[in-house]
Formats: structure tokens, sequence, C-alpha cells
């Protein structure tokens, strides 16, 4: 069985707001020793819309040459201006990301038509892997299984799709029409409660919050499903189910997956980019209430 478990890092910042370099290092050695099989820098989670682009340059660059090699790493590179995304797409294959991860254009809606075009533009332009991005509770938009496998059909280098959806349908729904023509085509999750369903019906695995402070249990949970271990797969959903409950702690969940991986010893500021707001103290006991019940405290 094939599965993978891909962490989106949080992006750490210093007291000024700016990305923290030797802190994200901190980071991805705190992933990579817990033993995930990869990391997506600026993702969501990663907030990669409210980066300066000089400094997200800066740090694919540290980050690429830190990591080396020892895990898979994808870069968000999506920026609103298309030049801009074509280039730090490029820059980061350059530099030597395994591939570039690209949500789909927001704020207005848009016709699948306009979509299309778009990617077409892209995967035209862009000198390796490219992985598509759905997550339409923040785009507006919602890549249809049929939309991607004709983009598919027509760029080799649009290698998977990140399916970030409030159900597994969707998803179910890709890996029935895409993989039935393109089995190599990778196919992960958003949400972290989906892994062993997405695997179990023919995806890739998760690309997925919760490991950023609960890597070993990410990375356990991949080993079992590899291993075809029932039993441990069982245990690993139910501890999932249980941490899933840290994306309703607060509304603005990037914060306090940032306060959780402080609580487990990751050595980091909990600032985040305006205007999100850092964990307060009833945030904070909740968060650790839910560790605790999870043994991760």
């Amino acid at each position: 069985m094939n599965a993978k478990w891909i962490t989106p890092a949080v992006t750490a910042l210093d007291e000024n707001g700016h990305i923290d370099i030797e802190a994200n290092k901190r980071i991805y050695e705190h992933l990579i020793q817990g033993g995930i099989d990869g990391i997506l820098i600026f993702g969501s989670i990663g907030e990669f819309f409210a980066l300066p682009m000089e400094e997200k340059r800066n740090m694919v660059r540290e980050a690429v040459a830190y990591i080396a090699h020892r895990v898979t790493v994808y870069i968000g590179t999506c920026s609103m201006e298309f030049e801009e995304c074509v280039e730090f797409s490029n820059f980061a294959l350059e530099a030597g990301a395994d591939g570039v991860m690209v949500i789909s254009p927001y704020y207005f809606n848009l016709p699948d038509s306009a979509v299309e075009n778009f990617y077409d533009s892209l995967a035209d332009r862009v000198n390796g892997p490219v992985l598509l991005y759905n997550f339409p509770d923040r785009t507006g938009y919602d890549l249809k299984p049929q939309v991607v496998l004709n983009l598919v059909r027509r760029h080799k280098n649009i290698v998977g799709i990140k399916d970030t959806v409030g159900t597994m349908g969707h998803t179910r729904a890709l890996i029935q029409t895409v993989k039935k023509e393109f089995p190599e085509f990778l196919i992960y999750s958003g949400f972290d409660e989906f892994f062993a369903h997405n695997v179990l019906s023919g995806g890739d695995g998760c690309i997925a919050g919760l490991s950023n402070f609960a890597p070993a249990v990410a990375s356990g949970f991949a080993k079992a499903a590899r291993e075809n271990d029932l039993e441990a797969l069982q245990v690993y959903q139910q501890k999932i189910d249980g941490l899933m409950a840290i994306y309703d702690v607060a509304e603005q969940f990037i914060p306090i997956i940032k306060k959780a991986m402080i609580l487990c010893g990751v050595d980091m500021n909990p600032g985040c980019t305006a205007p999100l707001l850092a964990a307060d103290a009833s945030e904070t006991e909740r968060i650790e209430e839910i560790l605790r019940n999870a043994s991760i405290l």
C-alpha cells in the first residue's frame, strides 16, 4: 500500500515578524527525526499568502540545502501575480525542490475553463513537477475530477494534487477518475482524519497539519498502512480523531498549531503574520488538555 504523510510545515517568524531561518531548520529537523515522509514549505499553514517574496526565496534556498533530500520537499509557490508564480516555481525547482504546489486562483469565482487555462499556462512554463492544490473553502472554486483529468492528460509535469475538502467523496471521485488512467498520479487528502480512507481507496496519503506537533503519530500511522497492520491503523485513527479537536480551539488554527508545537518542545516563536493572533491563555489550556488526552504531553 502506498502511504505517505507529508507535513505542511508552519513558518516560524522572529519577534519582528520576519522569517526565522534557524527556527525553521529546527522545525524541519523535528519533523525528519519524527519520521515524516516529506515537508511542504509555504502551504496554507505555512502562511504563504502573507510573507514577502524575497524572504520566501531565501528560506527556500536554506531549507532545501538543509533538508538535503533526506525527505521529499515540496514548495508552495502560489501567487496571484502569474509571472511571480512561474518565476518562484522555477526558482524552487532549480534550488532542488522535488516539486511545487500551486493553489487554484482565488478571490473571483471562475469557470472551469479559466482555471484550466491558468494551470495549462503554468505547466507549460514550469520546468518540473507541479502538484495542484484544491481548497474550495479558501478559494471559492472546487477542482472537479474531470478538470484534473483533462490537465493530467495534457501535462506530464502535473504529477499530483492535495485535495482539501470536508468529505472524502470528492477525493474518492478523484482517485476513481484520474488513477484509472494515470495510476502514478499522486492524490493526497488535506485533512488528517481522512488518511486511512484515502490510502484504502487507492490514494497516496495526506498533506495535513497535525504532524507539525505529532510527527511520530503521523509517521506511525503511515507505517501501519504500508505494513497492512489493521490493528495499528485503528489505534492511530482514533488518536488522530482525538487530535482533530485542535482545529476547533480557535477559528485561526495556525497560531494553535504553533502553540501545540511549542508545548511539545519545539524551540520557536508563537507569532504569526498579521492579522493572526497568538493563542491566548484559555486556548493554551485547551491545547494542553487535547495533548494530554492523546498522551503527547
